[in-house]
C-alpha cells in the first residue's frame, strides 16, 4: 500500500450558506460541484483550494457542536499555508473574522497563528 497524497477533508457545518460564504467568499476557495441530497436533507460542496486539496463542505440537520475547549481527541485543527501571515491576519480582521495572537514556530522560526470558522473550526495559517 501506498497513500500519495490527501485527497479531500470534510466539514460538517450547522449553517450552510454562512458557512458557504466564509469558505468560498472569504477564503477564495473554488466552488467546483454543488448537490442537495435530498434522501439526507444534506448540502455538499466541493470546494478546490489552490489547485492541490479539496474541502467537502457538508450540510446535516441538527449537526452535534463540536468539542473543541478544551480540546477533545480527534482531528485537532486544519492549516493553510499562506505566502504571508500579518497580510492575512489584516484580511480576515478586515472581514470581522478574530484571529489569535502572531506567533514563530520554535523549529521553524516561521510565523504562524489560529482563528476560527463560523463553527469553530480551528483554522491554522502557517508561513511558506
Amino acid at each position: 500500500m501506498k497513500i500519495t497524497r490527501i485527497h479531500h477533508i470534510a466539514i460538517i457545518c450547522s449553517d450552510y450558506e454562512k458557512s458557504k460564504v466564509f469558505y468560498v467568499d472569504i477564503l477564495g476557495f473554488l466552488p467546483l460541484l454543488e448537490v442537495y441530497r435530498e434522501e439526507r436533507k444534506s448540502y455538499k460542496l466541493d470546494l478546490q483550494v489552490n489547485d492541490a486539496y479539496q474541502i467537502e463542505l457538508f450540510s446535516f440537520p441538527n449537526p452535534k457542536e463540536r468539542p473543541s475547549y478544551p480540546e477533545a481527541a480527534g482531528l485537532r485543527h486544519i492549516a493553510f499555508e499562506v505566502e504571508n501571515v500579518k497580510e492575512t491576519i489584516e484580511y480576515l480582521k478586515e472581514h470581522h473574522i478574530e484571529v489569535e495572537p502572531l506567533r514563530i514556530d520554535p523549529y521553524t522560526n516561521k510565523q504562524f497563528t489560529f482563528f476560527a470558522d463560523p463553527d469553530g473550526l480551528p483554522i491554522e495559517i502557517y508561513e511558506m
